[in-house]
């Protein structure tokens, strides 16, 4: 079953979608430059949606971790208070920083299920770094072309596709790996009736 934070991601990639749509919509030949936005917001508004179902998925797993161990009470609020505090300066869904987050608070590199139809974890890897840098550049560098300057678009149309396809199916395959490997950690926990 698939959790609460992809049910919401998959709401909130719509905006990129549609933000495409909207670019299709207007889309003559040649293209007007000024809906050439459209395709750079679609990528920052993915790569919103891909950070915040991170941070959901991070605190929907930790809450059911606190929920089903015999964890002291004091220990699962500091467990969720650190968690809350880390999420803050989380931030862009670089590959590190997804590591970095899924090891500390659930014990597995969830990177290492990034695996689907020709896409495995290295390639996963390198495309999540390479879009998150390029979110980055247009974030805060706008790469919105100078008039009267040729320059070659931030975001294509067609690669935009990709991206979105790409995204949706990382999210997906990290919610496996996630209820994967959870699944397994509960069950040893209540087996051995330890944490």
């Amino acid at each position: 079953m698939a959790s609460k934070a992809l049910q919401t991601f998959e709401h909130a990639i719509q905006d990129a979608v549609d933000l495409l749509s909207h670019f299709d919509f207007l889309n003559k030949k040649p293209p007007p430059p000024e809906i050439e936005v459209l395709k750079r917001a679609s990528l920052v508004m993915a790569l919103a949606a891909l950070e915040t179902y991170f941070e959901d998925l991070l605190v929907e797993s930790v809450s059911a971790l606190c929920e089903q161990n015999s964890a002291d009470k004091r220990l699962s609020e500091f467990f969720r208070t650190s968690l809350e505090s880390d999420l803050k300066t989380f931030h862009t869904p670089s590959t590190d920083r997804v590591r970095t987050m899924f090891v500390k608070y659930l014990g597995n590199d969830v990177t290492e299920g990034w695996s689907w139809n020709h896409c495995d974890p290295a390639k996963a890897r390198a495309e999540l770094n390479r879009l998150a840098k390029k979110r980055g550049d247009i974030a805060h560098r706008s790469w919105r072309p100078l008039p009267g300057q040729p320059m070659q678009h931030a975001v294509t149309r067609d690669a935009m596709r990709k991206y979105i396809h790409f995204i949706k199916e990382l999210a997906k395959a990290t919610d496996v790996h996630v209820q994967d490997n959870s699944n397994s950690a509960l069950q040893a926990t209540a087996l051995t009736g330890r944490a």
